[in-house]
């Protein structure tokens, strides 16, 4: 164990969902402050609509962009068993602006597979190969093959939950029925060496208070950051996932004894220390790099 580890890479907190419809909404969202705008494709555009959504999006991320810009640019298409999914994955896979593509209703590795193969056809001059992909759990048959989805392809660099859709498969009907799915897909993740997930959306964009005791229980289940749909969500997401100084002060401890003595050891106060420990604490001071709202 050694002080002088890699920094801990820190994902996305808050990813801002908005209709690829509305040119205007979108162009307010990418002024937000989310960390990830999620341009939606699929359900909160209208059918009737949804051609011009894509051409829409299409020609934004046609736009390069410098890298590294704020926020990252994500689209969520259409269900992948659907007959506009291939179409947008192969016109959308390319853009130089697109810096990761959502897969709805993931039912198993092979709609992964199916997905990752559109892209890369799409793209073959692509430097770095197949656009990220992360795949949504919103179907019981998706959180079964958890594992399976989460390892189903290099290019996979995240999975999470769709808990509307679920709720509605399952016939849940308050938070302790999502409890074992929601710990599922922790594990799934953590067990296929992806980043934490992060939550579900909260549909109540009004109620703050309920958004960040929602998001205190999930950041204690395991998940990192979570996705919106109204930019007022977005500084309570980021408050209830940043460390708090108790935590930031634990974590400098942790790291300064590590540096002081390899191998475990204990802390003064009876804490002890190994390197899952460390890395642990890595993650809670890469965190806290960043400025609250």
């Amino acid at each position: 164990m050694t002080a002088s580890a890699a920094p801990a890479v820190v994902p996305p907190l808050t990813w801002l969902y908005v209709p690829g419809d509305r040119p205007g909404t979108v162009a307010k969202a990418l002024a937000s402050g989310a960390d990830a705008v999620v341009i939606d494709l699929e359900d909160a555009v209208a059918t009737d609509r949804k051609s011009y959504a894509l051409r829409a999006t299409a020609e934004l991320l046609a736009e390069p962009r410098p890298a590294g810009s704020t926020p990252a640019l994500h689209v969520r298409v259409n269900a992948l068993t659907g007959p506009r999914a291939a179409t947008e994955v192969r016109l959308l896979a390319a853009l130089p602006a697109l810096a990761g593509l959502r897969l709805p209703k993931v039912g198993t590795a092979a709609d992964v597979g199916r997905a990752a193969a559109w892209a890369a056809a799409a793209c073959p001059g692509r430097a770095e190969g197949v656009p990220p992909l992360y795949a949504l759990l919103e179907t019981a048959l998706g959180v079964e093959n958890a594992y399976a989805v989460a390892t189903a392809h290099p290019a996979l660099c995240g999975i999470s939950l769709g808990e509307a859709d679920l709720r509605a498969e399952l016939g849940v009907r308050d938070e302790d029925g999502l409890g074992w799915v929601r710990g599922r897909t922790v594990v799934a993740a953590r067990a296929a060496g992806l980043p934490p997930p992060p939550q579900s959306v909260f549909t109540d964009v009004r109620d703050t208070e309920a958004l960040a005791l929602s998001c205190a229980r999930g950041r204690a289940m395991g998940f990192l950051g979570r996705a919106a749909l109204h930019p007022r969500q977005l500084p309570v997401i980021e408050r209830a996932f940043l460390p708090t100084a108790e935590e930031v002060e634990r974590a400098v401890e942790v790291v300064k004894a590590a540096t002081a003595r390899a191998g475990a050891c204990a802390l003064p106060d009876g804490r002890f220390v190994d390197a899952a420990v460390v890395a642990a604490a890595r993650r809670v001071l890469a965190l806290a790099t960043r400025r609250p709202r």
